[in-house]
């Protein structure tokens, strides 16, 4: 079972530097954001798009600003978990350059999936897009590549039908910032996978 954690503080935060800086990046900025900005980064990173930029390219930071903010304490507090759990066996297999890197771009195509689908008025924050970019990439290896032990695939699969489902009845949850990150995950586990074996 690789989600299961063993290390201890230390030895976390120096095996999974790329992930230990996502969570305490989160937390600086939602603490900081409740306790002295007064929603002011909330409110000058969320992803917005209206019938006036209905794509949001008009601030396109936005796009990445809004993976690092969060609506609550709950919505904080479930985000950071996932990612404390479920980040660090692909940070290991992807190492921590290239898991920086498809983290982001997972959160973005989160972002672009609703921004094309999603049509009027809407505003979206949080890291979702890009944690349903790690269970993308877990997807994949479970079904294509069939390298995941049989605890971690059902894991990945259970995740994954209550992730939908809850995206599906829950109020104020971006589904198609889920679909969008997972879709992103599982593409990019797909061209890294297919480079590897161009180079050998």
């Amino acid at each position: 079972m690789i989600f299961l954690r063993y290390e201890s503080f230390r030895g976390y935060l120096r095996m999974f530097p790329v992930t230990s800086a996502i969570i305490a990046i989160n937390l600086i900025v939602f603490f900081y954001d409740k306790w002295v900005a007064g929603g002011e980064l909330l409110a000058r990173g969320m992803f917005i798009e209206s019938p006036f930029d209905p794509y949001g390219l008009n601030e396109p930071w936005r796009y990445v600003t809004s993976i690092f903010l969060h609506g609550g304490y709950e919505h904080l507090f479930f985000n950071m978990f996932a990612i404390l759990v479920f980040a660090p066996p692909l940070e290991r297999m992807l190492k921590s350059g290239r898991y920086a890197l498809f983290f982001l771009l997972c959160g973005i195509g989160g972002n672009a999936l609703s921004a094309v689908v999603e049509t009027g008025v809407s505003a979206s924050v949080g890291a979702s897009g890009a944690i349903y970019g790690v269970y993308g990439a877990y997807l994949y290896l479970a079904t294509m590549k069939k390298t995941l032990d049989e605890a971690s695939r059902k894991t990945v699969y259970t995740i994954l039908v209550f992730g939908v489902i809850y995206s599906l009845v829950a109020a104020n949850v971006d589904l198609w910032a889920h679909v969008g990150g997972g879709i992103a995950g599982f593409v990019f586990a797909l061209i890294y996978d297919r480079s590897l074996s161009a180079r050998r």
